[in-house]
């Protein structure tokens, strides 16, 4: 009954002794975070810890918290600013010191947090991890109201490359930024999330759909792909409720959207004066397995790698020594909208992350900078792209090439690819390597078939951004880009260890290899 007592208070008592069954029923030979319920009510992150028995917990809190790029990055600066980052603004001047702490965000779903070692001096590199905070989802359009058959619908656009029809028969509402008009008159950001289950994509009856197994679910994205928000509403109560809504959403979001909206923002309706909403899965992230051995959750791609490059940062920094003997400058930062191609003010094409060097640079150099500091900082920088990796399938192990394969729970994987897919090179490769062998850590390949495309990351678009030097790496995962993805519990604890591994022993591993440009 002590699980019980750790699971949110909006699951019905089925649902909880559904939950429950998953609970091993007997003593494990896994870290005891394994032995926990399968899902964790949220609760504040131990920052310092080095307490790898909590990380996989830690990231269920993360995951459940952070349903939109917007959740996720206000989780990212809470968790930064508990442990003593301080928070800079982009549009003021920077006043940075040797072992101090910051971080800015921009848009409010992209984030740059970094640390400067005791021993910086200028020309000194940045070692860094980048990431980011979007997934494949819906997104409701500027005009969603519309109905059908005596139902409102809420009309969606798609976000990225989904496997859309695991969308589908699954408890969906929504979630994201609102600009709200203030009592003074000024706007404010605000981050909404509506917890209940509130949407619905019903699929089509067998009975009327006779083909569907042996031809395949082929939906038609514009006309099927359309959540249903309730029965319609009699013309009377409908515009009744009219009146109270604001002018940029009339006739555009369903006045009863609009009403559950204002509820959750605590403010009114008429008070509404934008929205950037997503669609999202309201099952919370879980472990699964028979002995607890998976994570079960949504949009794993890519906040796992997200938050295990947040905690390693926080933690690589936690104690009064950590940055005492650092020469450079330990760095993450979490980009937005890699699913649609990176393209925008806070994706990973703009000049963000580097604008942001060259400023740390300048501002700790003072006098000391020349017209070339910032390039040999770079030449002596390393960046580790991090996203999520396909794990083979054991339906489908022949999509994988033979010799790479890589499994759940055997560590990163390092990607490679000659057609410069993912940014990889041989050096890159073996520095990486070097600081997994260092500290006993397993790491696996891949390289895709020669005769299926290959994805990409943002490793590629960074690496030609400056020329800094790259390795893409990722945790192996199953179902990538479904509502509900699946990744290994011991693949969090070393991802993480590697990524603290990183901050604390680059320095020392690239200092041992000689290469004659």
């Amino acid at each position: 009954m002590a699980a019980i007592a750790r699971l949110p208070l909006t699951h019905s008592l089925p649902t909880i002794l559904n939950h429950t069954r998953l609970l091993p029923q007997r003593r494990l030979s896994f870290p005891t975070y394994l032995n926990r319920s399968p899902f964790r009510s949220f609760s504040a992150v131990s920052s310092g810890s080095d307490s790898n028995a909590s990380i996989v917990g830690d990231l269920l809190d993360y995951l459940n918290e952070s349903w939109t790029q917007f959740h996720a990055t206000a989780e990212a600066k809470r968790q930064l600013l508990a442990a003593g980052f301080h928070l800079l603004s982009e549009n003021e001047d920077w006043n940075l010191k040797p072992g101090g702490r910051y971080f800015f965000t921009r848009n409010m779903s992209c984030l740059v947090a970094f640390a400067v070692g005791d021993k910086y001096v200028p020309g000194n590199g940045f070692h860094a991890i980048a990431a980011h905070t979007d997934s494949p989802c819906l997104k409701l359009k500027p005009k969603s109201a519309s109905s059908k058959s005596g139902y409102l619908m809420v009309n969606v656009q798609t976000y990225g490359g989904g496997l859309w029809h695991t969308w589908f028969d699954r408890d969906l509402s929504v979630a994201g930024r609102a600009i709200v008009r203030a009592s003074d008159g000024n706007f404010v950001h605000r981050l909404v999330k509506v917890k209940r289950p509130l949407l619905r994509v019903p699929t089509l009856a067998i009975h009327l759909d006779r083909t569907v197994n042996s031809e395949g679910f082929k939906p038609n994205l514009e006309t099927q792909l359309v959540p249903l928000l309730a029965t319609k509403q009699d013309e009377t109560s409908a515009e009744s409720k009219d009146k109270n809504v604001s002018p940029f959403s009339k006739d555009a979001h369903h006045p009863l959207l609009m009403q559950i909206l204002s509820d959750d923002l605590e403010c009114k309706p008429e008070d509404i004066v934008s929205l950037e909403l997503n669609i999202c899965d309201t099952q919370p992230s879980c472990l699964g397995g028979a002995n607890n051995e998976f994570i079960f959750s949504g949009r794993l791609d890519n906040l796992a790698s997200s938050f295990c490059a947040l905690r390693a940062l926080i933690d690589s920094c936690a104690s009064s020594e950590s940055l005492s003997t650092e020469h450079g400058i330990r760095m993450i930062a979490l980009f937005d909208n890699e699913e649609v191609g990176s393209d925008s003010c806070q994706g990973a094409g703009a000049p963000t992350m580097f604008q942001a060097m060259r400023r740390i640079v300048s501002s700790l150099g003072n006098a000391q900078v020349t017209e070339c500091t910032f390039d040999r900082a770079i030449r002596k920088s390393f960046l580790v792209s991090a996203d999520m990796a396909h794990g083979v399938h054991p339906n489908f192990a022949d999509k994988h090439e033979e010799n790479h394969r890589p499994q759940l729970h055997k560590g990163l994987v390092i990607k490679h690819n000659a057609n410069q897919r993912y940014a990889t090179s041989g050096i890159t490769s073996f520095l990486f390597k070097e600081v997994a062998k260092l500290h006993g850590l397993p790491i696996q390949d891949f390289v895709v078939r020669n005769d299926m495309g290959c994805g990409s990351t943002i490793g590629p678009i960074l690496a030609s951004g400056v020329g800094i030097r790259t390795v893409d790496c990722g945790i192996a995962q199953l179902s990538m880009h479904s509502v509900r993805e699946i990744c290994g519990t011991d693949d969090i604890d070393i991802a993480y260890r590697h990524f603290k591994a990183f901050y604390r022993s680059f320095s020392s591993v690239d200092r041992k290899l000689t290469v004659d440009d």
